[in-house]
């Protein structure tokens, strides 16, 4: 047993009569049987089982140059055996017998050989020249060449396809320059192959190895590669690839025709070389997409192209823009979104061009597309395309539209799972487009409710002259709570608000909307800057309390704004103002000079228990005051101090009109792409010359009444505005009559001409006067009720010294100033 073992490769010399006439030592090595032993017998009494057809003659010189043949050892056992037979010619070239060699079958290089010679993957060994020196039979399947057809032949001249990139787009290295870099360098690559094998219109992906042969030297002597076909495998991952691309790719924006795009770019060009997006006009329009029911397969279906995406770029449409689109009754897309099915048309039926041959698998078995699928459609060749999927776009039930994807650079057909994977993109996609439509509805509301809220123009007044804009944040953005205002107040002076609500939507701009309602409010009563927002802090506190939820699970909204509160006199000149956790104005000086504002903001509202400070400033006429919100001034880009320092550059530049100069910054402080909204509002300061004000000091002596009504009319006449002297001496009379018998001194009166004639008493007590209605045979309280019908309004102000009590009567004519 030990010589079986021991046993290497017998030589038997066979002659014409079939008889042995040479033995080998390994004969003996291998079998037991000594020379003695056999020669002189037939060479078939070595056999175990009955000699098979031309043994020995020709035996292993077929196609297989090996023939199995168990044979007999000498010990009775049976040995498992290849032998060859080569024929043996005398010198006359007569032939006079064979030589066999005699392997056992266990043995290498034999079981190798048969392994490697039947292995299902591709195998093969060239030369440092790439010439090729051996192939196995799985490798000539795939090249379409017999190892006699290619030995000795370079790998370039038998396969030049090799030698280019399949994918030039993915930067892959062609095949035939791997295995050279290999043969040079003697390192060993592995690398994912695809390529069309001939006779395919399929491309197939293959994982392949290659590796140097190396001399007991360790110098280079060939190049051997293997290489097994992983399209399915490679194909499905392409898919989940495009998958997990559209997972971040497609919906980052609450943009319908956005989210329609970032759809079309997606499958390009991995999966399709042409993506089009139709959608329904009321889906552009954020509005409820028209019912399934409202049509039928056919109908005339007009959408609009909200997207096209193609491998060739200039067939695109450009970004933002929809075109109208018809499909037919009957058309493929009309079927589709009456059915809510998909239909993939193929140009050609599957099979031409051997696809079927060496697709990825199962995923090109007929077997696995569902019911009328595929359509073979020769008219799409008209069109330039192999095949193209056909894709109904729905979401909660609702049918938005329908893509198209189509391949026409590529031949291969689209699978069963290319259907899969279409299917796949564009459900995704339909959801973040329904999101974006009802976003698109929501902000829609918001802006109008917003817009509505905010003044449609701005109030007649000499003060100031001001200009304003506003603008919400960007197309995928919810609309914010900025806002602004310009209320006239007593005396000729004017209040110049902006303010900035926490949070989006609609519940900011209904907060917001109530916020400058209160600010309002509060303004026509006349309450200093600090005391104003110091209430508008408690009215957020409530509104804090009434978002409170009445259930566990009930969403909270948010609470909490910013406000800056400027009043500013042209009579004085000076400038009072108070914030709320609001950025301060920029005041531009007539020279172009910023003046700081030495002030601190106070806490944002809705924050309670804090105090609020005010600031009053005496401003150069011409001076310009810039209000605004922080999303004017801090964007991604920069902080909210670059902004300030952007918004004086600009500002420098302000001899123009403010309307240009408003249009001017918001150019060129907000981005492209804004976040937030914005809010301005610019004021150029007026001043109120002397000769407009009149100011007389009054005794409290009820017998200075016929003076002050004197001093009055004298002032009106010298005014051109004799029409109006009546009713002045009037309400004159009243007012400085009570603040003598009910105030306390320093009693003054002042009268301002401005777009309206003005009276106003000061005196220095803290209590307000009010209506009353006067019984028959009371002597007193009809004074305020005649000053409140003869003029077009009065009000209390008060003041660090006590009050002021005002009335305000409307020009008569336009007399000379």
């Amino acid at each position: 047993m030990a010589g079986k073992q021991d046993a290497s490769i017998a030589v038997v010399v066979v002659g014409q009569d079939g008889k042995v006439s040479g033995w080998s030592e390994g004969g003996r090595l291998l079998l037991g049987w000594t020379a003695e032993d056999v020669i002189g017998r037939p060479v078939a009494d070595l056999l175990a089982d009955p000699p098979p057809p031309g043994f020995p003659e020709g035996y292993g010189t077929g196609p297989d140059p090996t023939g199995f043949v168990p044979l007999r050892h000498r010990d009775g056992s049976t040995v498992d055996a290849v032998v060859a037979a080569q024929p043996l010619s005398g010198p006359d070239g007569r032939a006079t017998g064979h030589v066999m060699t005699v392997q056992r079958w266990g043995r290498r290089p034999v079981i190798a050989d048969r392994a490697f010679e039947q292995c299902p993957f591709a195998l093969g060994v060239y030369d440092p020249e790439l010439r090729f020196s051996w192939i196995n039979a799985s490798s000539g399947r795939v090249i379409a060449h017999t190892e006699e057809q290619v030995l000795g032949r370079k790998y370039r001249e038998v396969l030049p396809e090799f030698d280019r990139t399949l994918f030039p787009e993915r930067d892959d290295k062609p095949y035939t320059d791997k295995l050279a870099e290999v043969a040079r360098t003697g390192e060993p690559a592995r690398l994912i192959t695809v390529f069309r094998a001939r006779g395919s219109d399929y491309a197939n992906a293959w994982a392949t190895s290659i590796w140097p042969v190396r001399d007991g030297e360790g110098r280079v002597r060939a190049v051997a590669n293997w290489g097994f076909d992983m399209s399915a495998e490679y194909w499905a991952r392409q898919r989940l690839l495009i998958l997990n691309e559209a997972s971040g790719g497609i919906g980052r924006t609450l943009d319908v025709i956005g989210t329609a795009q970032e759809l079309a770019r997606t499958p390009v060009p991995g999966f399709a070389d042409l993506v089009t997006v139709d959608l329904f006009d009321e889906v552009l329009r954020g509005e409820e997409p028209p019912p399934a029911s409202a049509f039928t397969s056919g109908d005339t279906i007009t959408l609009s192209r909200a997207a096209q995406h193609s491998a060739r770029e200039d067939t695109d449409r450009p970004p933002g823009t929809t075109a109208p689109v018809s499909h037919a009754p009957g058309s493929v897309a009309a079927r589709c979104m009456a059915t809510g099915r998909s239909t993939v048309q193929l140009a050609a039926e599957p099979g031409q061009g051997g696809e079927w041959a060496f697709g990825p698998g199962l995923a090109a078995d007929p077997a696995h597309w569902p019911p009328g699928n595929p359509l073979i459609d020769e008219s799409i060749a008209a069109e330039g395309l192999t095949g193209r999927i056909t894709v109904p776009l729905r979401a909660r039930g609702a049918l938005l539209g329908v893509v198209a994807f189509s391949r026409r650079d590529r031949p291969e057909a689209f699978t069963a799972d290319d259907l899969i994977l279409a299917e796949e993109l564009t459900a995704k996609a339909a959801v973040a487009i329904d999101n974006a439509r009802r976003f698109s509805r929501e902000r829609t509301t918001a802006l109008t409710l917003q817009r509505s809220l905010l003044p449609q123009g701005l109030p007649n007044q000499e003060a100031v002259e001001a200009a304003s804009r506003y603008l919400p944040g960007g197309t995928g953005t919810e609309v914010g709570g900025d806002w602004f205002d310009v209320i006239p107040l007593s005396g000729a002076r004017v209040a110049l608000v902006v303010g900035d609500v926490v949070g989006h939507g609609l519940h900011a701009s209904a907060s917001m909307g109530r916020l400058r309602t209160a600010v309002r409010t509060l303004a026509d009563v006349d309450l200093p800057p600090d005391e104003l927002l110091t209430h508008l802090d408690d009215l957020v506190l409530h509104l804090a309390d009434d978002l409170q939820p009445a259930g566990r699970l009930q969403p909270v909204g948010e609470a909490g704004a910013t406000c800056l509160y400027t009043v500013y006199d042209p009579v004085s000149r000076h400038l009072t103002l108070a914030s709320a956790g609001h950025p301060l104005p920029l005041i531009v000086s007539p020279d172009g000079t910023t003046t700081p504002v030495a002030a601190h903001p106070g806490p944002p509202l809705g924050i309670g228990g804090l105090p609020f400070e005010a600031t009053e400033l005496e401003l150069p006429e011409g001076s310009l005051l810039a209000l605004c919100t922080d999303g004017l001034l801090g964007s991604r880009e920069r902080d909210v101090d670059e902004g300030f320092a952007e918004l004086r550059r600009v500002l420098s530049h302000s001899a123009g009109s403010l309307e240009s100069l408003c249009d001017a910054v918001m150019d060129a402080m907000l981005p492209d792409r804004r976040t937030d909204d914005a809010a301005l509002l610019l004021a150029r300061t007026h001043a109120l010359a002397r000769h407009h004000v009149a100011d007389w000091d009054v005794e409290p002596d009820t017998a200075q009444v016929p003076n002050a009504r004197k001093f009055a009319v004298d002032q009106v006449d010298a005014w051109g505005l004799a029409e109006a002297a009546f009713i002045t001496e009037l309400v004159v009379s009243e007012l400085v009559t009570n603040a003598i018998r009910y105030g306390e001194p320093p009693i003054r009166l002042r009268l301002i001409r401005d777009t309206s004639l003005i009276c106003e008493v000061s005196d220095a007590s803290n209590t307000a006067p009010h209506l009353r209605r006067a019984r028959a045979f009371d002597e007193g309280g009809r004074g305020l009720l005649l000053v409140a019908q003869l003029t077009q309004g009065w009000g209390t102000r008060h003041t660090t010294d006590g009050k002021t009590i005002w009335c305000a009567q409307a020009l008569p004519r336009p007399g000379p100033r």
